[in-house]
């Protein structure tokens, strides 16, 4: 099955840019529905976006229009391009995938995904 490494988590500056990268070792990111899922100190874990097998993407409320999630099949990684950061969009960025086709509503559940790698942390400073 898949194995995602996620990189790129550090601290930001609030309102500026940051790139989140999840590199997948095994079988293709392609044939899995993936997600970006975060989760602050003390809180749930949160879906922040999702990708289909069809490639059709869906966001959280709180990132909607600031975050874009991305898949490079030949590199076999998903990125999440976040953008207009705030302080509360600081916390741990996992990447997670599952063999499951997803419909749209049930992308952002975390509980959905099966395999996870071990986070990112995202630090936003104001």
């Amino acid at each position: 099955h898949v194995q995602p490494v996620e990189s790129g988590g550090g601290l930001a500056h609030a309102a500026g840019p940051l790139r989140l990268s999840c590199a997948a070792s095994g079988p293709s990111f392609s044939k899995y529905t993936d997600a970006w899922i975060r989760q602050a100190p003390g809180k749930e874990r949160e879906g922040v976006a999702g990708n289909g097998t069809d490639g059709s993407t869906d966001y959280g409320n709180s990132v909607r229009g600031r975050f874009s999630i991305s898949q490079d099949n030949n590199k076999n990684t998903l990125y999440l391009e976040m953008g207009s950061l705030k302080p509360e969009d600081a916390g741990m960025y996992y990447c997670a995938a599952t063999e499951l086709r997803l419909s749209w509503w049930s992308r952002l559940i975390p509980g959905r995904y099966d395999y996870w790698g071990q986070g990112t942390q995202v630090t936003v400073s104001s």
